[in-house]
Order: structure tokens, then sequence, then C-alpha cells
């Protein structure tokens, strides 16, 4: 069976044990859902969801404690995870909407559902599809082989409006799989909102578009044509905002942040944090330009200090999608400079200004990143060369700064060494000493305690 083959071999090895143990007990396992739509497609899944027929809750648990370590994160109605494993394990449940908001669900766990029943639960036709992985039998009540070797989104049934997330899900299919969509299923999307949805659920699909996504213009046109910028006036702001022609002949903002994430696709580095700030401000590096756009003298298009403008805008749609300030914190100053590479490159700036850039971003290699995708998203100009990029690179790596902040010279301590006692002052003295650093004042600790020591 080339699903199987396709599984990690732990994984493929605990799930058969599983299924032999299950039948012994009169019971039927089946990989379910998106493991079985990515084996399909020869991609190995990370994580593989197991449902478990014929075998009551508490028969199923004492199967799995006997060779498994395991979490019961949902155990009233029948949920657990090999821990290790990156395996779900749950009996098929019933949903029952009681409620206008997307918690509004009444679940209750039933093994003696068939999984022709079960199936109905799902959301799209190519997650519908299982496999029983004893006898290769495949199950696909709604066709969804056939969509997939279609390449088609499309829902399954009038119970897809029970959860609006599947909305943003569609959108992060979209361009994982570079699909197209059924139209019957964008007019049904767009009778949805994401307004009772928490910030974590969007947060995990918008994650899974950029750091899963390989044509992520894909993604983003599927929500624009089911009206869901409405929710994200931050993207919405962007349609029909134009541009320079000559400097920009791809068309409007919209158009051209849809060819940066593209762009920035193609040279993730599969490092999810980095690759996720990065991806992140690619998204939000224009968001100042709707603001700032107008014609000059000679009605040319302009749109000045449109990457501080950006800021705020950028920090409101952050917001929208979650409450970790160190994303904001991180993908902020990246908006705010992402054109500081070329300024620096034409002004031949100094040591000084490159160590100040690094101390603004972090790391100046994210920056790079960020500012070649702006370049690269504006077709059919072809960039093949990005030289402020390899210039700037080149002049971080020497100062050893490429990936990091310069690190502070002077240290609390050594301010305690001197005599000062922590104070109001005492962060004043720590920040003279860290700009005179990025200056070039001093290149050692020695230094920076003498440098300190004329300031007392």
């Amino acid at each position: 069976m080339k699903i199987l083959e396709n599984i990690r071999k732990d994984q493929r090895d605990a799930i058969t044990a599983l299924a032999k143990d299950v039948k012994k007990a009169k019971g039927r396992i089946l990989i379910v859902g998106g493991s079985v739509r990515d084996g399909l497609l020869g991609v190995c899944p990370k994580d593989i969801d197991i449902e478990v027929y014929g075998v009551s809750v508490n028969d199923l648990e004492k199967i799995l404690v006997g060779k498994f370590r395991i979490d019961a994160v949902g155990q009233s109605f029948g949920v657990f995870i090999l821990k290790d494993l990156q395996i779900d394990i749950s009996i098929p449940r019933r949903e029952s909407k009681n409620g206008p908001k997307h918690t509004d669900f009444k679940v209750e766990g039933d093994p003696s559902m068939s999984p022709l029943h079960a199936a109905t639960r799902r959301d799209f036709t190519i997650n519908s599809i299982s496999l029983d992985p004893l006898n290769g039998e495949i199950i696909d009540p709604y066709n969804g082989r056939s969509d997939l070797s279609k390449k088609l989104l499309r829902h399954i049934s009038s119970a897809f409006v029970d959860d609006p997330l599947r909305v943003l899900r569609g959108m992060q299919l979209i361009a994982r799989y570079g699909l197209s969509v059924d139209s019957s299923t964008i007019e049904l999307c767009k009778t949805l909102n994401p307004s009772d949805l928490p910030k974590e659920r969007l947060w995990e699909e918008w994650k899974k578009l950029i750091l899963l996504g390989n044509d992520i213009s894909l993604g983003l046109e599927f929500i624009h044509a089911c009206g869901w910028l409405q929710h994200f006036p931050e993207l919405e702001a962007l349609v029909g905002c134009e541009q320079d022609p000559e400097w920009h002949p791809e068309g409007d903002v919209w158009k051209h942040t849809g060819h940066c994430m593209d762009a920035f696709a193609k040279q993730r580095i599969e490092d999810p944090w980095e690759d996720l700030i990065v991806g992140l401000a690619v998204l939000c590096h224009d968001f100042g330009k709707p603001k700032t756009t107008n014609r000059d003298k000679d009605q040319r298009i302009r749109s000045p200090r449109h990457e501080i403008e950006g800021v705020p805008i950028a920090k409101k749609f952050l917001n929208r999608l979650t409450n970790q300030k160190v994303v904001a914190s991180e993908v902020l100053p990246l908006v705010e400079l992402h054109m500081r590479p070329l300024t620096l490159y034409r002004g031949k700036a100094g040591d000084a200004a490159i160590r100040r850039l690094a101390a603004s971003v972090q790391r100046v290699d994210r920056l790079v990143r960020v500012s070649c995708a702006d370049q690269l998203g504006r077709p059919p100009i072809n960039i093949k060369e990005f030289p402020e990029g390899e210039w700037l690179l080149k002049k971080a790596e020497a100062l050893h700064i490429q990936s990091n902040a310069p690190k502070p010279l002077l240290m609390g301590r050594h301010l305690i060494s001197l005599g000062m006692k922590p104070g109001p002052n005492f962060n004043n003295y720590l920040k003279t000493a860290y700009q005179a650093q990025l200056d070039g004042t001093f290149n050692d600790t020695t230094e920076a305690i003498e440098f300190i020591k004329s300031k007392l």
C-alpha cells in the first residue's frame, strides 16, 4: 500500500500493532483525513489521525495503555495521543450544533457509527478518504480521490457552515496543493464569517499558509473571492491600491503582495520560527501604501514613508491573529526597515549603520530575505541578482552580526563593579554605552568600562 509506504516507519509499526489488537477486540481502525490525502499525493504526513470503530472508550484505553505512552486529551468522548509518535486516535464522534457559536456543539463518542457516517463530519472531499491499514481498503464516499486528481477543493455537505474556520482551512490547503475551488464551495464560504472564532484557531491556519503554502497567492485570492478580506481590512485595503507601473508592472499592491509571498515560499529555510517571522513581514511589508499613496507633480505614483506608516497597521493585523507579543516585536522592525538594505547599499554605509540596523531587526539575514521577496514580487521584471542583499550579508558577517543583534559589551555587573547601585540612571548608562558601541566608539569590554567611567 503506497499510502502506508509514505508514513514514517515508527508510525507505521505502531499503526499495524494497534490495528491487530483492535481487530482481536472485534473492532477496526482506519487512517483518516489529511494523513490519507497526503499519502495519496506521495507526501510523508507529519501527523496521523486514526479512528477506531467497534470498541468502547474504556476498552480502547486498555489496549493503548498496554503498548503505548498516551495522553488522554478527550477521554470523555474518546480522544488519545500516542506520545512521541504524532498519532491522534479517536472514537468516531457525533456532533450536533446547539447554538450560533463555533463552540456550541454537543459532542458524543459513538464507536458503533459507520465509517460512511463518520465521513460526513469532514470538511472537504479530499479530507474524507480513509484507509484500513490491514487490508488496504480505501473508503471514499465523496469521491475525494477523484477531486484530488483534479486538484479540486469541494465541500462535502451543507454541514460545512457549522465551522467558519473551514474557509481559512481551504485557504491554506489551496496554497499547499495548488487547488482550484468548486464554485458552490465559494458561494457557501461567502455566507460565513470568523467573528466568533478565537485567535488561536485563526492563527493556526495562517501559520500553515505561511509555513506550508507553495502558491500562497492562490490561498489569498481564495479568501478574496469568498469576501473574507473584509474581516482582514489591512489586506482588503491593498486591493486596487495603485503603484508606479515602471517599478511595479505587476499591478496593484494586492497583486504585488501575492507575488512576494510566492517568492518567499520558494526561499523558505525550513526553520519554522524564522520562516514564520519573515513570511509575516513579507505579508505586511506594504500595509502602509494605501495610506500614503499619491501622485506627485509629474503624476508619478509615490508612497512616501509607507514603510513607517505601515507599522501600526501591521500591528493591528497581527493582533487579530495572535496575542503573542513576541511575534509583533520581531515582525514590525522588518516592516519598518524593509527598504533599508537598498538605501544602505546605495549610500555605501559604514559599520556603525550596519550595527544599528542589526540592533533594530535582531537578524540582518531576516531583513535581507524580506527585501529580496519584495524585489522578486514584480513580474515580469526578472530579478537575477540582488546586490544590496549580498553586500549587506557580507558586511554583517564580517561584523559577526548576520544572525543576531550586537551583544552589549557593557553589562549591569560592570556598573556594579564600579560602585554603582541599580537605580533610575542604571539603564540610561547601559543604553548610552550600547549606542556608543554601535557607533564603534569602543570594541571590547575594557574599552567599554573606560568609556562609561568618563561619563560618571
